[in-house]
């Protein structure tokens, strides 16, 4: 899983990549909403201080894995 922040109402960003360009993808309940090339973009969408980025736990065989080797 790469990087994700949700927001509130059901947004959601994205990195993801448009005609070889990355961008920040905006997302409501599943729905796009806009492909945005900066962080300013993003913000007349939502208030970036109500973001939080996801970050995944690791299971516990995951990191046991990655330990012994």
């Amino acid at each position: 899983m790469g990087r994700r922040w949700v927001g509130p109402d059901g947004y959601e960003i994205v990195p993801a990549d448009r005609c070889g360009r990355q961008v920040l993808r905006i997302r409501r309940r599943g729905w796009i909403v806009a492909d945005c090339l900066s962080v300013e973009e993003v913000a007349r969408f939502v208030d970036l201080a109500d973001l939080c980025e996801v970050i995944p736990h690791p299971r516990a065989g995951d990191y046991l894995r990655t330990a012994v080797r």
